[in-house]
């Protein structure tokens, strides 16, 4: 069985090059992952057709972008792209910001 129980606090991982995705869980239904994004690092603006996603700050400072509007995110606050919206998010801040990434489903296994 895989593991179910995860200490987020400490799951995350930084890369000096670009956004640092660390996975917490993934099966054809869902993927769970940790984003750790150094001061101006970034992920691009894109969309997946079928899924959702969310982006959930757990620490620091990001900016989320949905469609066609930037939202300042804070510890706490949670962002929702549905599926066909354009997103992205990106740290404009001068410290390290770690998220909780959900998507479903997972456009991997999609059709």
């Amino acid at each position: 069985m895989p593991d179910l129980i995860h200490d987020t606090a400490s799951a995350a991982h930084f890369s000096d090059e670009k956004l640092c995705k660390t996975s917490l869980h993934e099966s054809a239904h869902m993927f769970c992952d940790i984003y750790g994004l150094r001061p101006g690092q970034a992920q691009k603006v894109h969309a997946h057709a079928g899924s959702d996603k969310i982006y959930h700050v757990l620490t620091g400072t990001a900016e989320v972008i949905l469609g066609d509007q930037t939202h300042s995110l804070t510890p706490g606050h949670t962002a929702i792209a549905p599926a066909g919206v354009d997103h992205g998010v990106r740290n404009a801040s001068a410290e390290p910001s770690t998220l909780l990434v959900v998507m479903a489903p997972h456009p991997a296994f999609d059709g």
